[in-house]
């Protein structure tokens, strides 16, 4: 591979922070050359189909770049959405993404995956987009991610949900109304009242 083909392949890999193959592409660069690079360890595959420059320093939301480069139509939610937001203080192995109800659950070797299904309003409303690595994310906003976790306390449990709302609440002042329209789009407006009441 000429030297510029190779200068201009690693420039861009380092501007986009983590590249799939069909990306580099249709930029001119063919998967042999990827394939040259790789062998020369000029590049790294950090996850199947999923490039990188050694010198690219993985970030807190390594994960979510890494998700959101495979499965492009997904909304991180729930406990991934509340560790974006700073505001719970639990973890999850897990990557916790929305998918409409009849979308075909994306197979990804790494980081493992928890689905969770939305449709309507709960899936289209609330969508934050923000950059992770170079990647564009979508994340639900901090109001509808509280308003989530109350419908899926099964999933997440309940003291999530009110750690959720309390930090929510304390960090986020002019939100009442905000988490007041979620809370009546995810039907949970009820379920929700007796602990804002305990909050206010």
């Amino acid at each position: 591979m000429p030297s510029t083909t190779k200068q201009r392949a690693l420039r861009l890999i380092g501007k986009m922070g983590l590249a799939r193959p069909r990306e580099l592409e249709a930029e001119g660069i063919s998967r042999v050359q990827l394939a040259r690079l790789v062998n020369e360890g000029l590049v790294v595959r950090q996850a199947r189909g999923i490039y990188t420059v050694p010198s690219h320093a993985p970030t807190e939301a390594h994960s979510l770049a890494q998700v959101a480069k495979r499965v492009p139509n997904a909304v991180f939610c729930l406990f991934t959405a509340l560790r974006f937001h700073n505001l719970t203080t639990q973890s999850a192995p897990e990557v916790w993404i929305a998918l409409p109800e009849k979308a075909r659950r994306p197979q990804l070797d790494y980081p493992r995956l928890r689905v969770a299904r939305f449709s309507g309003p709960a899936l289209t409303e609330g969508i934050e987009e923000h950059s992770a690595e170079g990647v564009d994310i979508r994340v639900y906003s901090a109001a509808k991610t509280v308003a989530d976790c109350f419908k899926y306390r099964n999933k997440v449990g309940i003291d999530v949900a009110v750690e959720a709302l309390r930090d929510f609440s304390r960090k986020h002042r002019g939100g009442a109304n905000d988490l007041a329209r979620f809370a009546r789009i995810c039907r949970v407006s009820r379920v929700m009242q007796p602990y804002l009441d305990a909050i206010a």
